[in-house]
């Protein structure tokens, strides 16, 4: 396979520095000073244990008293636990201020995938930019918190390096140089070997995101039922057993590639190690240094070493981290379909009274070869009351998401009162609509903000209102905590649930309380029977009587109080007016019609002949 490489937007300095603006950003502060003080006190740990042995075994040379053996061992361990001490208390808590920015990137990834345009949450290679950017925070190790333990790590060494360099400046440049010599070839050894996880970051990314879902699947309640009555556990299974497979494979690989690289930095670390023996060997024997100096300069020989490898280490690992902060970033750079806060703000409209025009208005997916709608030409008046019908597949839920602005058409015009829907702010816009769509969601919230779909500021005497209008008042004061109790058994384990019909009641109740200028029903009955819809539709047409409304059902009969009727076919209006004028035409709508009407009828009379 050959291995797709893309240079990131962002190199590991501007990284580096927009992770320290992050610091600075979210008063953490804290965190940068930190990184300092936890490098000052490991290099003057390091430092204590070089020359501690170094010390008392010069102290044994020159034979001197066992108190000041004593207290030359007493002062090097009360170092040594002052620097232990210090650090332990900075790791400790250095960890808070470092996952404080962590989680507000995170939270911004949330935010972003959350506001954006409605059209990115349905493609597959944004979804894609979003799990990646997830996941380059979703934990403690992840680029974006452990790089302040790099930075660290890297001040550590050039330190230690600077300080070393100068202990070892007087011995023979050839261990210098071997330590050089050795070391170099090791990083970059290292890190080639060690970017084999990186090269193959997609295959990995796949295969985890299909173990998740088939480890996932079985807990999900809606699919469930599924599961057990097609005998779907085996597929699950194979799904999880396969993509287990090829991690198992990669991870393999990699365990074997990192074991290589092992192996040539141990070949390398015995030969430099042999130089250094070498050549101090050779001093203590020409009388050139005393025991003392030579277990000074081969222990800073090979802590020489340990900072050259730690720097190079330490800019591999920045690195490493940098790509990850930069997936982050580039995901936050994604750029908007839609206009926002750079968008016109919604004119007022004398009475709340807005009138929407589809103007020549076709509208393709992305990548389908075939437009869903054509040349749509539609105008929604102030409190016109719009039934959209059609067979599945007619583009009935696509021209409802072009109203909304959810999408934008691939030809054509939306107008609001005379202006394109594409210079508005597009949160402004949404809050003119208030849509109950076939598949709806209740938040894990109580009743009141399920209602006022908001955690804050709920108007809970406006809430009962809404509840009462909607004929739910009953429901919502037998529950344990009224309208105080919680929803969503998937979250909370005292959680009430309701019944479909219920449930559609609570969603009458929120688009009461919302109380916007447009009202759109995409069959949101779907689930119940003829008599519940045309009962429930009822309801939304009484207490909706001074709002635009577009009412989507599959079952005619319940739109007849509809001001007018459109019928789409192919993705084309064919026909429009009153039922009446409909039925009248015999033409698609009406045959449509009379077929519904005689299933009905036929249940009606099976159910008769069975009683």
């Amino acid at each position: 396979m050959t291995e797709k490489r893309t240079k990131p937007k962002y190199n590991m300095w501007q990284n580096s520095a927009w992770m320290i603006g992050q610091a600075w950003k979210l008063k953490e502060k804290k965190v940068l000073l930190l990184c300092l003080l936890g490098a000052v006190f490991s290099v003057g740990g390091s430092l204590v244990n070089l020359f501690i042995a170094p010390a008392i075994l010069s102290a044994i040379e020159q034979k001197a008293p066992v108190s000041e053996l004593i207290a030359t061992t007493l002062v090097f361990t009360v170092l040594l636990m002052l620097f232990s001490a210090a650090q332990k208390y900075i790791s400790a808590n250095t960890l808070f201020g470092r996952a404080t920015i962590r989680t507000n990137l995170l939270l911004t990834v949330s935010i972003k995938k959350g506001t954006t345009s409605y059209p990115n949450t349905e493609d597959s290679a944004y979804r894609d930019k979003w799990f990646k950017a997830a996941l380059s925070c979703s934990d403690n190790s992840s680029g974006t918190e452990a790089i302040w333990e790099t930075f660290t790590n890297i001040i550590v060494n050039i330190a230690g390096f600077a300080i070393y360099i100068a202990l070892i400046a007087r011995l023979h440049p050839v261990i210098f140089i071997s330590v050089l010599l050795t070391s170099v070839p090791a990083f970059f050894l290292s890190k080639h070997l060690n970017g084999y996880e990186y090269r193959h970051k997609e295959e990995i990314q796949n295969a985890e995101k299909k173990l998740n879902y088939a480890g996932n699947v079985p807990s999900i309640r809606e699919v469930a039922k599924d599961i057990r009555l097609f005998g779907l556990l085996p597929w699950v299974n194979q799904v999880y057993a396969d993509a287990y497979k090829v991690l198992f494979a990669l991870r393999k690989k990699a365990r074997s590639v990192y074991f290589l690289g092992t192996l040539c930095n141990l070949v390398l670390t015995v030969l430099r190690n042999g130089i250094a023996y070498f050549v101090l060997i050779r001093a203590i024997a020409a009388g050139e240094l005393s025991a003392a100096e030579f277990l000074l300069f081969f222990s800073a020989t090979e802590g020489f070493a340990a900072w050259v490898n730690g720097i190079l280490d330490g800019f591999a690992t920045l690195h490493k981290q940098s790509l990850d902060i930069s997936i982050f970033r580039e995901f936050l750079d994604e750029p908007e379909i839609f206009r926002f806060e750079d968008g016109e703000p919604i004119p007022e409209s004398s009475g709340g009274n807005y009138e929407l025009v589809l103007e020549n208005v076709s509208f393709r997916y992305p990548n389908a070869e075939d437009f869903t709608l054509k040349n749509i030409n539609l105008t929604l008046r102030p409190g016109e009351k719009l039934a959209v019908v059609g067979l599945n597949g007619a583009g009935k839920t696509t021209l409802i998401k072009l109203m909304c602005g959810l999408y934008d058409p691939t030809e054509g015009r939306v107008l609001l009162n005379g202006t394109d829907v594409r210079n508005f702010n597009r949160n402004d816009y949404y809050k003119l609509f208030t849509a109950v769509f076939q598949q709806f969601n209740l938040i894990a919230a109580t009743v009141a903000q399920n209602i006022a779909q908001s955690i804050e500021d709920v108007d809970i005497p406006l809430a009962w209102e809404c509840l009462e209008k909607a004929g739910l008042t009953e429901k919502v004061r037998a529950l344990p905590k009224g309208i105080d109790t919680l929803l969503e058994r998937r979250v909370y384990d005292d959680a009430a649930e309701f019944s479909g019909g219920e449930t559609q009641k609570l969603m009458l109740a929120r688009a009461l309380y919302k109380n916007s200028p447009f009202i759109i029903l995409d069959e949101p009955t779907a689930a119940l029977d003829p008599i519940a819809e045309a009962d429930m539709y009822s309801k939304y047409n009484q207490m909706t009587a001074s709002r635009s409304s577009v009412y989507i059902s599959h079952r005619l009969a319940s739109t007849r109080f509809c001001d007018r009727v459109i019928f789409l076919e192919n993705g084309v209006i064919t026909e429009e007016g009153t039922h009446e004028k409909l039925i009248s035409r015999g033409e698609g709508y009406a045959r449509l019609f009379e077929v519904q009407s005689r299933y009905y009828r036929e249940e009606e009379n099976i159910c008769e002949e069975s009683k």
